[in-house]
């Protein structure tokens, strides 16, 4: 991931077309390519053919 401002959407905005790992409040983590965001930091996440839409209001973490 590239520097950035450090404010949640920039960072998430420089992650976008990267493979980031999600990690959510009840222990569960996901891997894959971050493709998409809105302003309530839900996530959308590409792995192989799958799809997974992340609510922003569960998750922890994401890391390169």
């Amino acid at each position: 991931m590239s520097e950035s401002s450090g404010r949640p959407l920039d960072v998430l905005e420089a992650a976008v077309g990267e493979d980031v790992t999600v990690k959510l409040k009840d222990g569960e983590s996901y891997e894959g390519e971050l493709t998409g965001y809105d302003q309530h930091m839900n996530l959308v996440l590409e792995q192989d053919d799958n799809t997974t839409i992340i609510r922003g209001d569960n998750v922890v973490s994401i890391s390169p």
